[in-house]
């Protein structure tokens, strides 16, 4: 899945970018493992999140803009070679997005690589 923003300085909280429930196969509490992630980002930066009752951040960028990519299945064997959700009660399997020290302007790319795992 790929994702493109140019803020208009206002920001964004906990947006639902991966929902779960609308993908092929999915259900109210199938969970997707992160395979890979590439990004980048001019100005602000973000924060993942696993959606539960008490989001976790499970990956951040920081906020003075930035670019990379991370493959967790480099190295790694069966299904512990991915980020797999870890939220507690109330997980959704979605995955969110907040904006960090976002200004008018500043922007940011970013491609999640997906796998279904055991809900």
């Amino acid at each position: 899945m790929h994702f493109t923003n140019i803020s208009d300085g206002t920001g964004e909280a906990a947006v639902t970018k991966v929902d779960a429930s609308s993908l092929v196969g999915g259900g109210t509490t199938t969970r997707y493992a992160v395979e890979k992630i590439a990004w980048s980002t001019v100005g602000m930066g973000f924060n993942l999140l696993w959606d539960a009752t008490a989001d976790v951040v499970f990956f951040t960028t920081g906020n003075n803009g930035s670019q990379g990519e991370i493959d967790f299945t480099k190295g790694g064997t069966g299904p512990s070679a991915a980020l797999t959700n870890n939220a507690g009660a109330g997980v959704t399997g979605d995955i969110q997005l907040s904006t960090v020290g976002h200004t008018a302007g500043d922007a940011y790319n970013l491609t999640l690589w997906l796998r279904k795992t055991a809900a």
